[in-house]
């Protein structure tokens, strides 16, 4: 059962940056694909970003391209999701997920087999 535990949300104005974190544990798998997906007020929740930890592959929602950017630690337990040139149209609560690395990087929920619990971006005009 693989857990994972988020934090780096907050509240920033526009143009600002926030880093989040998630943490993987208690995976056997020899590699993970993770990713963020985000879910705003009244609207489905959305791929933003995947990254697989075995040969660090990403893949970004067109709407963040050029603005975050996904990343993992040394011990490829911990991915990243740097996020620049916030907009108040990226306020959402972001969701980690996880699965495992023979299907490669995606932002289709389904793929993932694993979520944290969110944490919350709020971005101000």
């Amino acid at each position: 059962q693989v857990r994972l535990a988020e934090s780096g949300g907050g509240s920033v104005q526009a143009g600002g940056s926030l880093r989040l974190s998630c943490t993987a544990s208690g995976s056997t798998y020899s590699s993970l694909c993770m990713a963020w997906f985000r879910q705003g007020a009244g609207i489905e929740r959305e791929g933003v970003a995947s990254l697989c930890t075995g040969d660090g592959t990403t893949y970004y929602a067109d709407s963040v391209k050029g603005r975050f950017t996904a990343s993992q630690d040394n011990a490829k337990t911990t991915v990243y999701l740097q996020m620049n040139d916030l907009r108040p149209e990226d306020t959402a609560m972001y969701y980690c997920a996880a699965g495992p690395p023979q299907y490669g990087v995606s932002l289709t929920q389904a793929r993932y087999n694993y979520w944290g619990q969110g944490t919350q971006v709020t971005v101000s005009s």
